[in-house]
């Protein structure tokens, strides 16, 4: 079957479905948060550390943070890729990831409420195809939340400081049809690719489109709108099944 046949994806899914979602907490043993969260075939581990200091511009503000890092191992993808560390510094993609997965957790965490600490979120991705970026999105968030829980039970704080839910789905237009959540041999056709953040309340937090090949249309624009909201409605849906209240 070809990547799109009419409504009817390579994989059997609609448009406007997203692919399976397997979430497993405690993933790992010491970190205070530890998500592997599966979206078809793409697999990240969400780790959350807590660390009893802040930056130094935050150091007598009564204020905590949220950090993140990303890294992709050589073998998630389909030809090994060399470690960043051997080359002694991140690249460009790295670096525009792990600054949008901080800023997306930052935009719904109170850090009043944190006490003066950090809590640092490793977004690892073992293995890809496509969407790893919105996959690390909305494992981080449950890391994030369970790190919290770990300090609200140590009576380090009252309750969890979350304002609200945060999932990130991709969208995009291939041979002329919308549709969530693109697995890879999909974004490498697609017309239109969009990254899509939004809150369990359908609030925006970051919104990147891009026109691989021709300009796109208003109607398009509501359409990926639309049926992104739609996938991440059920991403949080998977996520208050887990985390319950944030209170």
């Amino acid at each position: 079957m070809s990547a799109v046949a009419g409504l009817v994806r390579f994989d059997g899914r609609r448009k406007d479905q997203h692919r399976p979602v397997k979430v497993t907490r405690s993933f790992t043993k010491h970190a205070e948060g530890s998500v592997l969260i599966e979206m078809g075939d793409t697999k990240v581990i969400c780790t959350a550390s807590i660390e009893e200091k802040v930056p130094p511009f935050l150091k007598g503000k009564g204020s905590g943070w949220v950090t993140a890092e990303y890294s992709m191992l050589p073998r998630a993808t389909h030809e090994r890729t060399s470690r960043e560390a051997v080359k002694g510094k991140q690249g460009g993609r790295t670096l525009e990831i792990q600054r949008l997965v901080g800023r997306a957790l930052r935009s719904v965490t109170d850090m009043t409420q944190m006490g003066e600490r950090s809590i640092w979120i490793d977004c690892d991705v073992i293995q890809a195809d496509g969407g790893t970026r919105t996959a690390s999105i909305t494992g981080a968030f449950i890391a994030l939340a369970d790190a919290f829980t770990v300090l609200k039970k140590k009576d380090l704080i009252k309750r969890l400081p979350l304002t609200d839910y945060l999932a990130a789905i991709s969208v995009g237009k291939v041979g002329g049809e919308v549709m969530v959540d693109l697995a890879y041999t999909e974004d490498s056709m697609a017309e239109v690719d969009m990254n899509l953040v939004m809150t369990g309340r359908g609030r925006y937090v970051e919104v990147q489109g891009t026109a691989e090949k021709t300009p796109f249309a208003k109607q398009d624009m509501d359409e990926f709108l639309n049926l992104g909201w739609q996938a991440i409605q059920r991403l949080t849906a998977i996520q208050k099944e887990l985390i319950g209240s944030l209170d």
